[in-house]
Parts: structure tokens; C-alpha cells; sequence
């Protein structure tokens, strides 16, 4: 057992984690599935019947051998021209394309300003730069403009996300201000501000009002509000023209799974014909919260402060005995321990208002 020690350090501190199969019955207050889409059957029977008319319903191959399927190139089409962007490519998963751009866009010379509280797959890619990053203090335009001000880099990349994933924070407009002013690259995380926020519900640039332009990049997943699996990345067509030659994660994986991207792809054409629909029960179960917590969310994650990893996880136990299923985050993926609570769509608001309760009581 060579990695006993480490193990046993973990347990220790309480903070060893386990896969687990959760009792489906309980009511989901956990996942990411925003717009609980992650069960319309008649959305997967449609996704399905797409594929029928094609020759093979599996990648096989990387996208720049022969895995590039009809099916990816109608879904970066459709979700790039949506969001009002030139170009789009899509990519595995939103770790991999976080480390694709990460890795490929920061050159020699060049260097990388992330918000200290960006997703781990940021984290990881910038662990490879070599001292070619900056660090800036969570959601600060002032820290984040002094620092490209002084920095002596050749091109500088900015990588913030539209809502940051454990306090459900909004990114502050002033960051695309200090981005542009700057002559900076900005690249945003909107793996959990699509399908949850704008008019449109495409997320932070449409909240904003921000048209896109070309220094300007968004990455965004399909397992979250699009109920699928998989990610995107939208940006200029030179930019994505760059990515395919220089991202590792885009040129060495296989090809993202046909029938997840066929699956998004319906997902996506059903929030555009449901968005005032879906608007009104994301902002109901916004105004739920608010009454029945004292709590205003920005977004869509709720996140409960506790005083411990230990407690965090007790109290994870306690709502499961009365029905519950919400996250119990524990250090180190969080400063202070939370649950972390999505009001999502798939969730009754009765449900919900009975889960505000028992918060409001002490559980």
C-alpha cells in the first residue's frame, strides 16, 4: 500500500472522499443540472433520432484525424452564432479545455493573471507555466489593472469565471473594462453562468450587455445547465484557428462523444424556445430563497456556511434523514467548509421551502 500514509493523513483530518451512489429518492439540492434537464427522457429519444441518420454515433479517432463528426460542427455552429461569437470547438470536458487554454494561449513571454479563486483545472494549467502567472486578489479590477500595468509581459491573458462555482459570486463588469483597457486576452469560466443568467440565459457577456470582440474568449460545459456531458470553447476564428494547432488537450484526446454533443445540442435549441419559462422558475426559486432563508443569490448556487469539515458532513447526514441531498465542501477545495446548495429546476419549490426551513431552524 504505498500511498497508505497519505491516506491515513486524510482520514486523519477528515477530509477523505468516496465515491458514492446516493439514494435516488432523496431530492437533489446538489448537482449542477440548473435547468433539470439532466432527465427529460423526450430530450434524449430526440438526441438519439439525430444520430439515426449517420453512418457511426462514436468519435473514434482525435478531432484532427478523422473524429469530427457533422454532429460537432451543427453544435459549435449553433452555440458560437448564438452567443455572438465568430468561431467555436468543442472539447471534452470543461477541465480539459480550461487546460488547453491555459497551456497554449500563455507562451514564452507572455503571462497569465487568474483570479486566486479560479476552478482547479485553471489552477493545475497555470502550475505549468514556470513563473509566467499572477495571481489577483478574488474579483478586484483594481488589483487586476495594477498588475497588467506593471507587468513587462508580451501578451497578457486574463481568466476569470462568469460565476464562481463555490460562493456563487457574479464576476464584476469592471473586469471586462480593465481587460479591454489593458489590451488583455480575457478568457471566461462560464461553466456555471450559461443556461443561469442573461435574457437569452447564455450567461454573463449577455447579463452585461457585452458584445463579444476579439481578444475575448468564453469556455462553457454541457454537463451543467445543458444536461449533457463535454465543453466548448467560443472565441475569434483565429484564436480557435490557434487552439487547434496548440491546444494538447483539443489535439491528443479523442474526439468529445457524439451522442452527449447530439444530446447538448437539444438541450441548447430547448432553452432557446423556453426561455421565458425558464427564466421565471430560475428567478422564483431566487425570491424563495430570499424569503424563506434571508439569503439573495446572485445566480444559482446557494452556498451555507459551517464550522467544520466534520460538521459540514454531519449536517450533509442530518438532511439526508429528512430527504435532502445538498454538497457538503470540504477544505481544501473550499477556505471555509460549506453546503453547497443548487435550487434547481428539477427540485419542487416545496421542496425547497422545506429545505429553507430546516436551515433556518439549525437543521
Amino acid at each position: 500500500m504505498p500511498y497508505r500514509r497519505e491516506l491515513e493523513a486524510l482520514r486523519r483530518a477528515g477530509r477523505l472522499r468516496r465515491r458514492r451512489l446516493f439514494d435516488p429518492s432523496l431530492v437533489d439540492f446538489a448537482s449542477n443540472d440548473y435547468l433539470g434537464l439532466s432527465g427529460k427522457k423526450k430530450q434524449l429519444h430526440r438526441a438519439l433520432r439525430r444520430l439515426e441518420g449517420f453512418g457511426v454515433h462514436a468519435p473514434k479517432a482525435s478531432l484532427l484525424v478523422n473524429g469530427y463528426h457533422p454532429i460537432h460542427e451543427i453544435f459549435e455552429r449553433r452555440i458560437a452564432e448564438l452567443n455572438g461569437f465568430e468561431a467555436g470547438i468543442v472539447v471534452g470536458s470543461g477541465f480539459l479545455a480550461n487546460l488547453a487554454l491555459v497551456e497554449s494561449l500563455v507562451r514564452k513571454k507572455d503571462a497569465l493573471f487568474i483570479d486566486e479563486e479560479y476552478h482547479a483545472s485553471g489552477m493545475m494549467g497555470a502550475g505549468l507555466l514556470e513563473g509566467r502567472v499572477e495571481q489577483f486578489a478574488h474579483n478586484d479590477p483594481e488589483t487586476l489593472r495594477h498588475l497588467l500595468r506593471q507587468s513587462p509581459a508580451r501578451r497578457k491573458i486574463v481568466a476569470v469565471e462568469g460565476v464562481y462555482s463555490m460562493s456563487g459570486e457574479l464576476l464584476r463588469r469592471e473586469i471586462f473594462d480593465v481587460a479591454k483597457e489593458e489590451g488583455a486576452i480575457l478568457v471566461v469560466d462560464e461553466a456555471h453562468s450559461s443556461g443561469v443568467l442573461g435574457d437569452r440565459l447564455l450567461g454573463v457577456f449577455e447579463h452585461y450587455g457585452i458584445a463579444p470582440g476579439p481578444m475575448q474568449i468564453k469556455m462553457g460545459t454541457l454537463g451543467k445547465a445543458y444536461g449533457s456531458y463535454g465543453a466548448y470553447i467560443l472565441a475569434s476564428r483565429h484564436i480557435v484557428e490557434y487552439l487547434e494547432n496548440r491546444g494538447k488537450p483539443i489535439i491528443y484526446s479523442t474526439a468529445p462523444s457524439v451522442i452527449d454533443t447530439a444530446l447538448a445540442l437539444e438541450n441548447l435549441e430547448y432553452v432557446r424556445r423556453h426561455v421565458p419559462k425558464l427564466r421565471r422558475r430560475l428567478q422564483k426559486r431566487r425570491r424563495i430563497v430570499r424569503e424563506a432563508c434571508g439569503i439573495e443569490m446572485k445566480a444559482q448556487i446557494l452556498p451555507y456556511p459551517v464550522a467544520s469539515d466534520e460538521e459540514a458532513m454531519r449536517f450533509q447526514r442530518r438532511l439526508m434523514e429528512r430527504g435532502f441531498l445538498v454538497g457538503a465542501i470540504r477544505r481544501p477545495t473550499v477556505e471555509r467548509p460549506i453546503l453547497r446548495i443548487i435550487p434547481r429546476l428539477g427540485a419542487s419549490k416545496k421542496a425547497l421551502r422545506s429545505l429553507c426551513a430546516r436551515l433556518k431552524e439549525g437543521l
